[in-house]
Protein backbone atom coordinates (compact mmCIF):
# COMPACT_ATOMS: atom_id res chain seq x y z
CA UNK A 1 0.00 0.00 0.00
CA UNK A 2 1.44 3.21 -1.19
CA UNK A 3 1.35 5.91 1.46
CA UNK A 4 1.31 9.34 0.81
CA UNK A 5 0.75 11.86 3.38
CA UNK A 6 0.05 15.76 2.64
CA UNK A 7 2.65 18.08 3.43
CA UNK A 8 0.13 20.46 4.91
CA UNK A 9 0.03 21.95 8.66
CA UNK A 10 -3.04 23.72 10.05
CA UNK A 11 -3.61 27.61 10.03
CA UNK A 12 -4.42 29.73 12.81
CA UNK A 13 -4.87 26.82 15.63
CA UNK A 14 -7.90 25.52 13.59
CA UNK A 15 -7.75 22.29 11.32
CA UNK A 16 -10.57 21.67 9.14
CA UNK A 17 -11.46 18.10 7.47
CA UNK A 18 -14.43 16.62 5.39
CA UNK A 19 -14.91 13.43 7.20
CA UNK A 20 -17.52 10.91 4.98
CA UNK A 21 -18.83 14.00 2.87
CA UNK A 22 -19.31 16.43 6.33
CA UNK A 23 -17.21 19.47 7.36
CA UNK A 24 -15.40 19.12 10.39
CA UNK A 25 -13.64 21.49 12.12
CA UNK A 26 -11.46 21.65 15.11
CA UNK A 27 -9.43 23.74 17.63
CA UNK A 28 -6.04 22.43 17.91
CA UNK A 29 -5.09 21.82 21.66
CA UNK A 30 -4.67 19.70 24.31
CA UNK A 31 -8.20 20.27 26.10
CA UNK A 32 -10.54 17.37 25.32
CA UNK A 33 -12.74 18.61 23.32
CA UNK A 34 -9.57 20.13 20.97
CA UNK A 35 -7.32 17.59 18.87
CA UNK A 36 -3.52 17.79 20.21
CA UNK A 37 -0.76 18.36 17.72
CA UNK A 38 0.24 14.79 18.28
CA UNK A 39 -3.14 13.10 18.04
CA UNK A 40 -3.06 10.11 14.72
CA UNK A 41 -5.97 10.52 12.54
CA UNK A 42 -6.95 7.01 14.01
CA UNK A 43 -7.18 8.68 17.11
CA UNK A 44 -8.93 11.45 16.12
CA UNK A 45 -11.79 9.80 13.92
CA UNK A 46 -12.09 7.08 17.19
CA UNK A 47 -11.94 9.26 20.28
CA UNK A 48 -13.13 12.37 18.88
CA UNK A 49 -15.39 11.52 16.38
CA UNK A 50 -16.80 8.47 17.18
CA UNK A 51 -16.31 6.99 14.00
CA UNK A 52 -15.09 3.37 15.71
CA UNK A 53 -15.19 0.91 12.18
CA UNK A 54 -11.37 2.59 11.95
CA UNK A 55 -9.75 -0.03 13.63
CA UNK A 56 -5.88 -0.22 16.07
CA UNK A 57 -4.60 -2.87 16.06
CA UNK A 58 -0.64 -3.04 16.02
CA UNK A 59 -0.41 1.19 16.41
CA UNK A 60 2.35 1.24 14.37
CA UNK A 61 1.50 1.16 10.68
CA UNK A 62 2.63 -2.66 9.81
CA UNK A 63 -0.89 -4.48 9.66
CA UNK A 64 -3.41 -2.27 7.57
CA UNK A 65 -6.15 -2.29 9.60
CA UNK A 66 -6.58 1.33 10.55
CA UNK A 67 -6.59 2.19 6.40
CA UNK A 68 -8.60 5.21 5.59
CA UNK A 69 -9.02 7.27 2.63
CA UNK A 70 -8.06 10.29 1.96
CA UNK A 71 -8.31 12.06 -0.75
CA UNK A 72 -9.30 8.70 -2.31
CA UNK A 73 -5.70 7.42 -1.40
CA UNK A 74 -5.33 4.82 1.12
CA UNK A 75 -3.33 5.81 4.01
CA UNK A 76 -2.45 4.13 7.56
CA UNK A 77 -4.16 6.41 9.93
CA UNK A 78 -2.53 5.40 13.20
CA UNK A 79 0.43 6.77 11.23
CA UNK A 80 -0.81 10.01 10.15
CA UNK A 81 -0.63 12.91 12.39
CA UNK A 82 -4.59 14.76 11.99
CA UNK A 83 -2.67 18.24 11.42
CA UNK A 84 -0.82 16.25 8.69
CA UNK A 85 -5.11 15.63 7.05
CA UNK A 86 -6.01 19.85 7.00
CA UNK A 87 -7.96 20.57 4.01
CA UNK A 88 -8.45 16.42 3.22
CA UNK A 89 -11.64 14.95 2.43
CA UNK A 90 -11.59 11.66 4.68
CA UNK A 91 -13.29 8.36 4.03
CA UNK A 92 -13.92 5.80 6.56
CA UNK A 93 -15.53 2.59 6.09
CA UNK A 94 -18.51 4.09 8.05
CA UNK A 95 -18.60 6.99 4.87
CA UNK A 96 -19.03 4.08 1.96
CA UNK A 97 -22.58 3.32 2.66
CA UNK A 98 -24.71 5.82 0.23
CA UNK A 99 -25.87 8.61 2.44
CA UNK A 100 -29.08 8.87 0.74
CA UNK A 101 -30.31 5.35 -0.15
CA UNK A 102 -28.48 3.52 3.15
CA UNK A 103 -27.20 0.92 0.51
CA UNK A 104 -23.83 -0.56 0.89
CA UNK A 105 -21.17 -0.13 -1.28
CA UNK A 106 -20.58 -2.56 -4.09
CA UNK A 107 -17.16 -3.47 -2.37
CA UNK A 108 -18.69 -3.97 1.04
CA UNK A 109 -21.87 -5.99 -0.31
CA UNK A 110 -19.37 -7.99 -2.43
CA UNK A 111 -17.37 -9.02 0.91
CA UNK A 112 -20.57 -9.77 2.40
CA UNK A 113 -21.63 -12.28 -0.60
CA UNK A 114 -17.92 -13.48 -0.94
CA UNK A 115 -17.75 -14.78 2.93
CA UNK A 116 -14.81 -12.36 2.85
CA UNK A 117 -14.63 -11.72 6.66
CA UNK A 118 -14.24 -13.52 9.56
CA UNK A 119 -14.30 -11.63 12.77
CA UNK A 120 -14.62 -8.57 10.93
CA UNK A 121 -11.54 -6.66 12.49
CA UNK A 122 -9.10 -6.19 9.67
CA UNK A 123 -12.34 -6.18 6.89
CA UNK A 124 -12.58 -2.06 7.16
CA UNK A 125 -9.11 -2.09 6.37
CA UNK A 126 -9.08 -4.35 3.44
CA UNK A 127 -12.17 -2.57 1.98
CA UNK A 128 -11.02 1.10 2.20
CA UNK A 129 -7.25 -0.42 0.62
CA UNK A 130 -9.42 -2.10 -2.15
CA UNK A 131 -11.50 1.00 -2.57
CA UNK A 132 -8.17 3.01 -2.93
CA UNK A 133 -7.78 0.46 -5.99
CA UNK A 134 -10.42 0.19 -7.65
CA UNK A 135 -10.63 4.44 -7.18
CA UNK A 136 -7.66 4.18 -9.49
CA UNK A 137 -8.06 1.40 -11.47
CA UNK A 138 -10.96 0.11 -11.71
CA UNK A 139 -10.17 -3.04 -13.75
CA UNK A 140 -7.49 -4.41 -11.92
CA UNK A 141 -5.42 -7.86 -12.65
CA UNK A 142 -5.30 -10.05 -10.03
CA UNK A 143 -1.93 -9.45 -9.30
CA UNK A 144 -2.76 -6.12 -8.82
CA UNK A 145 -4.97 -6.68 -6.20
CA UNK A 146 -2.80 -8.82 -4.38
CA UNK A 147 -0.61 -5.97 -4.05
CA UNK A 148 -2.74 -3.21 -3.09
CA UNK A 149 -4.24 -5.13 -0.12
CA UNK A 150 -0.16 -6.53 0.24
CA UNK A 151 -0.28 -4.36 3.35
CA UNK A 152 -3.48 -5.81 5.14
CA UNK A 153 -3.42 -8.72 7.57
CA UNK A 154 -5.94 -10.65 8.59
CA UNK A 155 -5.50 -14.44 11.03
CA UNK A 156 -8.79 -15.18 10.74
CA UNK A 157 -10.16 -16.28 6.95
CA UNK A 158 -7.94 -17.23 4.04
CA UNK A 159 -7.35 -14.55 1.78
CA UNK A 160 -8.55 -16.07 -1.63
CA UNK A 161 -12.85 -15.04 -0.45
CA UNK A 162 -10.91 -11.36 -0.20
CA UNK A 163 -9.38 -11.72 -3.16
CA UNK A 164 -12.76 -12.79 -5.25
CA UNK A 165 -14.60 -10.17 -3.47
CA UNK A 166 -12.54 -7.51 -4.71
CA UNK A 167 -12.39 -9.20 -8.26
CA UNK A 168 -16.13 -9.64 -8.21
CA UNK A 169 -16.87 -5.92 -7.76
CA UNK A 170 -13.24 -4.94 -10.44
CA UNK A 171 -15.16 -3.50 -13.74
CA UNK A 172 -18.53 -3.22 -12.86
CA UNK A 173 -17.59 0.38 -11.67
CA UNK A 174 -16.86 -0.37 -7.59
CA UNK A 175 -14.28 2.80 -7.76
CA UNK A 176 -14.89 6.07 -7.09
CA UNK A 177 -15.86 7.18 -3.33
Amino acid sequence: MAIQKKKVTANSGRISLLVNGKPVEFEIGSLPHQVDTSHTLAHTLRETLGLTGTKVTCDNGACGSCTVLIDGKAILSCMTLTVECQGGSITTIEGLRNADSGELDPLQQSFIDHTAFQCGFCTPGMILSAKALLNENPSPAEEDVKEALSGNFCRCISHYQVLRAVMAVAGRGGGHV
